[in-house]
């Protein structure tokens, strides 16, 4: 591939779970070895915002944006150490109704994957020099939302980021990764000037910055499978990636459209 693409990475907590969400979930370890192999494969490892910015100054070099979605508190004790090892950035996205509790979209699953960073500690993590993003409120999906909870979901959330942490929140991530013209006109109204939805393929300049695809790793790719995925994304991908790029988050949508329908 050329380096006018971008490979963008979507982890979520940082920790090992079982049941059908545990594609969600890397171990620290794990973690470890896939950001050390894409180093080692001449990979610069940055936040999503950072790869956009360096993709539209065509300055991009060898890159691979790496995010984490939710906000674990894992991510703290086990994430931002393995990023420190690396020699990596990355962009955390916040859940920011959930700070402090757990993941309540989850259902009966949420304790599986531990508590939720608090105020504090998201700050200890920006002072880290990650990135932090916006993932909505609530975590509902944003495209079945009226437009005045999809406005409370959306505006409420970065500002709250922005004055509580008194840093500018340019990155959004949508819930579940759906989105729409409507939800992606809303989210550039409230202050970003990109969003990230899930895609499995490669990010190309051509493309807006409100939409830009990750790819999943999940606790089977081994740190040799992760740079065969960026790399050869967008082409035959052999079949076990493709099972393995098959992520929990379907079980997770499932749960929050039949939470939303409670919505009022």
């Amino acid at each position: 591939m050329t380096w006018t693409t971008l490979p963008a990475l979507m982890y979520h907590s940082v920790s090992a779970v079982g049941g059908p969400l545990r594609d969600l979930a890397v171990p620290p370890e794990r973690l470890a070895e896939q950001l050390a192999a894409l180093s080692g494969a001449g990979y610069r490892l940055v936040g999503l915002t950072e790869a956009l910015d360096l993709l539209a100054a065509g300055s991009a070099g060898k890159m691979v944006a790496v995010t984490f979605d939710d906000g674990y508190r894992d991510f703290l004790t086990h994430g931002v150490p393995a990023l420190r090892q690396a020699g990596a950035g990355a962009t955390l996205y916040a859940s920011v109704g959930h700070l402090g509790g757990h993941a309540g979209w989850l259902g009966r699953w949420s304790p599986d994957f531990g508590p939720m960073l608090t105020w504090s500690e998201l700050d200890e993590v920006a002072a880290a020099g990650i990135e932090i993003g916006n993932h909505s409120l609530i975590h509902h999906p944003l495209d079945v939302l009226t437009a005045a909870q999809l406005r409370a979901e959306v505006v409420s959330s970065h500002d709250q980021l922005e004055q509580r942490l008194q840093r500018r929140v340019r990155s959004f991530a949508y819930p579940h990764g759906y989105n729409s013209a409507r939800v992606r006109r809303v989210v550039e109204a409230s202050g970003h000037d990109n969003a990230t939805e899930v895609g499995r393929r490669l990010h190309t300049p051509a493309e807006k910055r409100f939409a830009v695809p990750r790819f999943q790793p999940t606790p089977d790719h081994t740190g040799a499978d992760l740079v065969r995925l960026v790399e050869g994304a967008g082409s035959a991908l052999p079949a076990r990636l493709r099972q393995y790029a098959q992520p929990g988050w379907r079980m997770v949508r499932k749960l929050a459209r039949k939470a939303g329908r409670n919505l009022t």
